[in-house]
């Protein structure tokens, strides 16, 4: 084999791998577009927001909004819960959500909440899987008054 045949032969060889290279990584950019596009996204809204929605669409949803102070209802063993959740700009606007789990020490009426699940499109219940409460700040905004 003369000196040309083996540059040939690594150059050649050189242009595959870097192909290979340049499929893969274009390969795996593809499926991370189509994984993160696809039905499994979930929908961040307001309860107005929902409420406008198809219910259709709402079977993977994550919703967030205040618990209302009326109609909360507890089960004996403190593992289910169902509440109206409030929109927080419009609290007329409201969704009556059922949750199966443990729930945190921090939920009460008028905190914060957001629950993910789905709606039930014969009764118009949401039922989540996960509820997180928003933490209470303890810092407050100052106010031009303050000052």
């Amino acid at each position: 084999m003369t000196q040309q045949t083996v540059t040939m032969t690594k150059s050649s060889n050189q242009k595959w791998v870097y192909l290979t290279a340049f499929a893969c990584i274009s390969l795996g950019i593809g499926y991370l577009l189509f994984s993160g596009l696809s039905n499994n996204s979930v929908y961040f809204l307001n309860v107005s927001e929902a409420l406008a929605m198809d219910s259709a669409k709402l079977s993977q949803a994550r919703l967030f909004g205040n618990v209302a102070r009326r109609d909360l209802e507890r089960s004996p063993d403190a593992m289910e819960i169902s509440f109206v959740l409030l929109d927080k700009k419009d609290p007329a606007k409201s969704l009556r959500v059922q949750y199966h789990g443990i729930i945190p020490d921090t939920f009460k009426p008028g905190v914060e909440v957001i629950v993910e699940g789905g709606l039930q499109p014969e009764n118009g219940i949401f039922v989540a899987k996960t509820l997180m409460t928003k933490c209470p700040s303890k810092y407050k905004k100052k106010t031009s008054q303050e000052s």
